[in-house]
């Protein structure tokens, strides 16, 4: 079969493929710091010239950030558009890093071989599967099963300002007829799986201000209004005691999990003891009539992450202060409205705003979740061909992340998108010491050769 002789080529030249990935793992792309921009375009040119290696048309495209990279290659149908990103985040801090960050190596480990390296895992070591799968094919077949067209990001570390711009002038070109995006995970360390469910997110940063100072407050304690005070109260009341968010309407568009996925997921034996107990807690405490991973991963969320005012210094002052601060992020799922959202939960702290205090928004983004329509026939030629690969059955799961570019693909483009990624939970991608285990770059590649045969 010429499935079987790819993944024997792909067997036998795992050790050159690695030695190219630690080669683009060498190049300091680091989209959000200017002083790796040109390395971030000479990792835009590596990857032109390796695309031109395998025989395809590639270019790097300027944009007002860093490149982009866009090649073609192969003809038929389908046609398949491969998406990821070459830049990577910063390494600090650089002293808990164990060995040189962009000097790369394959490590032993008490697990198993690992690549070693800042990008190891997010995103060049994932990118990489996809291009070693067609690298493999062409190498032994002479050409692909399908059309292909590339599409590699160089901003995604830092916010992607010019990915939508560039989506819509080039959309003619960019538009397939499925989109893939390797940026995400396995579901433990065996278990392949398909995200079919990606969380939206909205941000939201209010300061209440109540006298027009900060006030002593044996001389103004009681008497006078603290902002403090006011958003304590506000940010208590944003649940219920079954752990259901109050914002009115907050809820509009939340859909409920199909039987087939609900099954699915109860099968995946999701130990949250575990996952909680990792991080020194031990009973979930969010919505009370939904599982944890309902939670994490089909559920929103209204969340404080910081909150400032008043004297927090050594030592202790007696102050009122004049303003009260607090940061908070929902998660969305399903239809939920971002903006819509945004308006009521203004209102809803307005609402609570006693007299001689007023309030200040500035907003941090506003995008809705995606969902992925599984009963495009590609879904479950994938699930399928994972299957195959690895010892347990490929799953259909949510991440209770945003990954943006997957909605992007729908909005802008009308092309659905299915992501496939082989990290794990351990990768610490982000942080020192990141790396990406060397079966999942090796049972990467071999799954995309299997995909690739399935959507053919």
């Amino acid at each position: 079969m010429t499935l079987d002789a790819v993944l024997s080529r792909i067997d036998t030249d795992l050790d050159a493929a690695t030695e190219r990935l630690l080669d683009l793992l060498r190049i300091q792309s680091i989209s959000t710091d200017p002083d790796f921009k040109a390395d971030c375009g000479r990792a835009a040119d590596w990857l032109v010239d390796d695309l031109r290696s395998l025989g395809a048309t590639a270019e790097k495209r300027p944009t007002p950030g860093h490149p982009m990279v866009v090649g073609h290659i192969g003809e038929g149908s389908p046609h398949l558009l491969f998406y990821g990103h070459y830049d990577v985040q910063p390494v600090d801090p650089l002293d808990l890093w164990d060995r040189d960050p962009f000097d790369p190596q394959v490590e032993d480990t008490p697990n198993g071989k690992v690549i070693r390296g800042r990008g190891a895992s997010d995103d060049k070591g994932q990118l990489m599967t996809f291009v070693e799968a067609c690298r493999a094919w062409i190498a032994e077949n002479g050409s692909l099963p399908c059309k292909i067209t590339f599409f590699f990001e160089g901003e995604e570390e830092s916010g992607s300002p010019s990915l939508i711009p560039f989506m819509k002038d080039n959309a003619d070109e960019l538009k397939t007829d499925i989109a893939l995006i390797c940026d995400t995970g396995l579901f433990g360390d065996e278990t392949p799986a398909i995200v079919t469910m990606l969380r939206g997110l909205l941000g939201e940063e209010l300061t209440i201000t109540g006298p027009s100072k900060d006030l002593h407050s044996g001389m103004y304690g009681g008497v006078s209004m603290n902002p403090i005070r006011v958003l304590s109260k506000i940010i208590a009341g944003l649940h219920d005691s079954t752990g259901r968010v109050t914002v009115p309407g907050f809820y509009d568009g939340v859909p409920e999990l199909s039987d087939e996925i609900r099954a699915q997921w109860q099968g995946l034996g999701f130990d949250h003891g575990a996952f909680l107990g990792e991080v020194g807690l031990s009973a979930p405490a969010g919505e009370q009539d939904r599982t944890p991973l309902e939670m994490i991963w089909s559920r929103p969320t209204c969340e404080v992450n910081g909150i400032s005012g008043g004297y927090t210094g050594k030592g202790f002052k007696t102050v009122l202060p004049s303003k009260a601060s607090a940061k908070i992020s929902f998660r969305l799922v399903g239809q939920q409205d971002p903006h819509a959202i945004r308006e009521s939960f203004r209102s809803y702290v307005e609402a609570q705003l006693p007299e001689d205090c007023s309030v200040e928004w500035h907003g941090h983004g506003a995008s809705q979740a995606s969902q992925m329509e599984i009963d495009h026939p590609a879904f479950e030629a994938a699930r399928k061909a994972l299957s195959d690969e690895w010892p347990q059955p490929a799953a259909y799961v949510g991440c209770g992340g945003s990954i943006p570019i997957a909605g992007h693909f729908k909005s802008i483009l009308d092309t659905d998108a299915m992501l496939i990624g082989f990290g794990k939970d351990d990768d610490q991608i982000h942080s020192p010491n990141e790396k990406y285990d060397l079966s999942s770059f090796h049972r990467g590649i071999r799954s995309w050769a299997r995909i690739l045969d399935a959507l053919s």
